[in-house]
């Protein structure tokens, strides 16, 4: 039971934290090419990953881990910051918010795939639901809505979804902060080629703001969120603590819509909401 609740706690301050990504980055895009973004998010966070293994004198993984943590350097180091960073130079943080809703389920069905169970066929009926809501509010006349912006969103879930699955899988035997920080070191010698390769030609006329983008970025969303999201996912399991991502597209969204001041139309609130109960469905008979 101890374990369970420990598992919830640290699963819900990893989804706060996770919660301000996309406004973050919506932000920091202003300044920063995605490219550049993505790249540096991921080797600020390898550094402070690298420190962390040294104090505290952690092993190296085993070879037959690599393949794994290459997965996981794939969905959540690489794959989901580039296509978010994309995403939003087209659309607005508050509407990419509400592609979130899908990761609990994304998230699931990679932990089906994996794990090889077999939901019952209700599952895959509120699945395709809750897919069915997201592209019907990505082709709404939402002023905010983009094509480009769309795939990119979608691209960007499919890739955190399998990250994440990979991640928690991993963490049962190598420790949360452990895998996303060896994710990280797996993934640095290439991200920071491309980070000195996409070096903005001019430092001048970056807001503070931007800097403040890449700063939470590159540490709450690419390195602490994670400690304590795999360690909720190992701890309480795929199923039961990804549950916590329901609520992360109602935070998103008040984030958007306070610190961004972007426009969160009803539609937004009506899709997300959407998503929600069909994600909520879906994982009963998953």
């Amino acid at each position: 039971m101890k374990a369970t609740a420990d598992g919830w706690g640290s699963g819900l301050l990893g989804v706060i934290i996770f919660s301000g990504s996309l406004p973050a980055t919506r932000v920091a895009v202003g300044g920063f090419s995605p490219l550049f973004l993505t790249s540096a998010r991921a080797v600020i966070a390898a550094i402070l990953g690298v420190a962390l293994l040294a104090l505290l004198h952690q092993k190296r993984p085993e070879r037959h881990d690599l393949g794994a943590l290459a997965v996981v350097a794939l969905g959540v180091v690489v794959g989901f910051p580039l296509m978010t960073a994309l995403a939003l130079q087209h659309v607005t943080a508050a509407h990419s918010v509400v592609f979130v809703g899908l990761l609990p389920l994304v998230t699931a069905l990679f932990g089906v795939l994996r794990g090889g169970e077999r939901p019952k066929p209700l599952f895959w009926l509120f699945s395709g639901l809750g897919s069915a809501v997201v592209a019907g509010f990505s082709l709404s006349n939402d002023s905010s809505a983009s094509l480009t912006g769309d795939l990119l969103m979608a691209a960007a879930i499919l890739l955190c979804g399998l990250g994440y699955a990979e991640g928690a899988a991993l963490s049962r035997r190598l420790g949360g902060w452990q895998v996303i920080s060896w994710a990280l070191v797996l993934a640095s010698p290439v991200m920071a080629v491309v980070a000195l390769a996409t070096l903005p030609d001019t430092w001048t006329g970056i807001d503070a703001p931007a800097w403040l983008g890449l700063a939470y970025v590159s540490v709450f969303s690419m390195l602490v969120g994670f400690v304590f999201w795999y360690r909720g996912l190992a701890l309480g399991g795929i199923a039961r603590i990804g549950q916590l991502q329901q609520v992360q597209p109602f935070l998103g969204l008040a984030l958007a819509g306070l610190l961004l001041r972007e426009p969160v139309a009803w539609t937004m609130i009506a899709a997300a909401g959407l998503v929600i109960l069909c994600v909520a469905l879906a994982r009963r008979f998953a």
